[in-house]
């Protein structure tokens, strides 16, 4: 409802008369919350204002905010907390889990499809169709969303987990969550100690899960599925499966490379202070390849603490103690400098085909087919593809890639190491113009590129072509000159810089 932007119509105080009838409706509407807590909730003094808005699709609705934050909207009579109340209040709904990249369909506009709810030890929460219910992530008790059950407990589980299970109406990043102060969802523990991946796993779900579906999506699009939990061990990787590498190192590697792509490709600037915990649990485990588990405990740093205190000492974030016993990320070092080292085009190729064999991407029906697992998608598809586009052809897949690599090329002289330029390669250019009275001249360009002075070919033309020449600063190009021949002599530079033998002087610069 409100993943796009919304128009407020008036924005005002709330009297006391409408305050005390707001207390007694959420008494109505939320009998979970004691009178302390609604006391809380609509402070008695407090300001509290009222906020007429309409939505992108044009429902007009009610929002009260506290302190600058919205704490309930209304719709069509019916009453709703936001995701700010859930955060201080985590228990006054029926709360159904999903996993962390489900998050990011969500805010998107997706509603909470059947197969990818997980299903805790206790199982299912008890919901009629139509009851309002939040959505929290594994590991985290604090919702993300809130929204309607599409159908009651006994009729999802006879669906065999199938179909709409929540039509979500507010989520965790969308518009109304930005009208407050953009807070992250606080760490909230599992009340059943049980409640982790590795217990879900041994319930059998990955069947489920690897049919997870969003509202909105192909019907056969497919979302991989990232556990979120910092002490799960289940289904790490083995000792060979990445490079034969011990264990330890691989998971090293790993972290660091969902911390990389996590900062790159999920926090914003405007995210900051983010808790490290929700960089983990929402950000860091949905950047993990398909088939790969990231566990801190079986790294080297062991807590998250110390893998993010030794990325501090790499000047790329900067961890503070906001609260007492909380750390938050509170800078990011966005121009770090956090690439590799060149590669070709045959070695992006190998690299791209690795990666898809290894975490089983290609498509079992037709193996022309690559899908696309969550680095993949960030790395290659534009925003408005992210719902729509699930598998994709080799040669559509490595020519995405490469168009999105930054480009550079390597020129090599005799005697000298390698020069790496960024940039694509531009070609000696070669023009045959016309001059006043019809005169024709020849025009040299990019010679510096391939290490070829100027001034030297411009005396070699002249000796050669028996013909003037002139050196003069090429338009448009920076410290560049061009070297201008009178007449058409382009047979005679084909040859010269096809080095034919019989150049009477060197052509590089020295």
């Amino acid at each position: 409802m409100f993943a796009k932007a919304f128009r407020v119509k008036s924005n005002t105080a709330i009297k006391g008369s409408d305050r005390r009838k707001l207390r007694a409706d959420v008494t109505a509407a939320f009998p979970a919350l004691g009178t302390d807590q609604i006391s809380e909730l609509i402070p008695g003094k407090e300001e509290l204002n009222v906020v007429k808005l309409y939505v992108h699709k044009g429902d007009s609705v009610t929002v009260y905010t506290s302190g600058g934050n919205p704490i309930l909207f209304e719709l069509e009579k019916n009453l709703y907390p936001t995701v700010y109340t859930l955060w201080a209040y985590p228990d006054i709904l029926p709360t159904f889990i999903t996993w962390p990249l489900v998050l990011e369909k969500l805010v998107g506009g997706a509603d909470l499809m059947l197969p990818g709810v997980v299903v805790p030890p206790t199982g299912l929460p008890q919901v009629q169709q139509g009851d309002l219910c939040a959505i929290a992530l594994v590991g985290n008790r604090a919702p993300v969303a809130i929204g309607v059950a599409a159908m009651s407990t006994a009729q999802m589980l006879a669906s065999g987990l199938k179909g709409k299970g929540v039509s979500v109406l507010h989520t965790y990043q969308d518009h109304l969550w930005r009208s407050g102060d953009k807070s992250s969802p606080p760490a909230i523990a599992p009340l059943d100690p049980t409640d982790s991946c590795e217990e879900k796993v041994h319930l059998g779900l990955q069947g489920n899960l690897k049919s997870l579906t969003l509202d909105g999506e192909e019907e056969n699009g497919q979302v991989p599925l990232r556990e979120a939990s910092e002490d799960t061990s289940s289904r790490a990787p083995s000792q060979d499966s990445l490079d034969g590498k011990p264990l330890q190192e691989q998971m090293d590697d790993l972290l660091l490379r969902c911390f990389l792509h996590a900062l790159k490709s999920r926090v914003k600037k405007a995210d900051l202070p983010l808790l490290t915990s929700t960089l983990l649990g929402s950000h860091m485990f949905s950047c993990c390849p398909e088939g790969q588990q990231l566990d801190i405990k079986k790294s080297s740093y062991k807590k998250l603490s110390k893998f993010l205190q030794h990325m501090q000492q790499e000047q790329i974030v900067q961890v503070k103690e906001l609260s007492k016993g909380v750390e938050s990320i509170v800078a990011v070092d966005w121009r770090h400098p956090r690439k590799g080292s060149t590669l070709e085009g045959s070695e992006v190729r190998k690299i791209i085909t690795d990666y898809a064999k290894r975490n089983r991407l290609v498509d079992a029906d037709n193996r022309n087919l690559v899908k696309l697992d969550p680095i993949l998608c960030d790395c290659i598809l534009e925003k408005n593809e992210q719902h729509l586009v699930t598998k994709l052809p080799w040669d559509c897949l490595l020519t995405r890639c490469l168009k999105n690599m930054q480009p550079a090329y390597q020129v090599t002289f005799p005697g000298q190491e390698p020069i790496l330029k960024k940039g694509k390669l531009c070609p000696i250019d070669i023009t045959l113009a016309l001059k006043t009275y019809n005169k024709k001249v020849t025009v040299v360009r990019n010679l510096e590129t391939y290490g070829l002075d100027p001034c030297s070919v411009a005396a070699i033309l002249q000796q050669r072509c028996q013909a003037s020449t002139i050196v003069s600063p090429a338009p448009g190009a920076k410290d560049s000159l061009q070297v201008q021949v009178q007449g058409n002599q382009i047979h005679h530079l084909g040859q010269l810089l096809l080095v034919d033998g019989s150049c009477p002087a060197p052509l590089f610069p020295g």
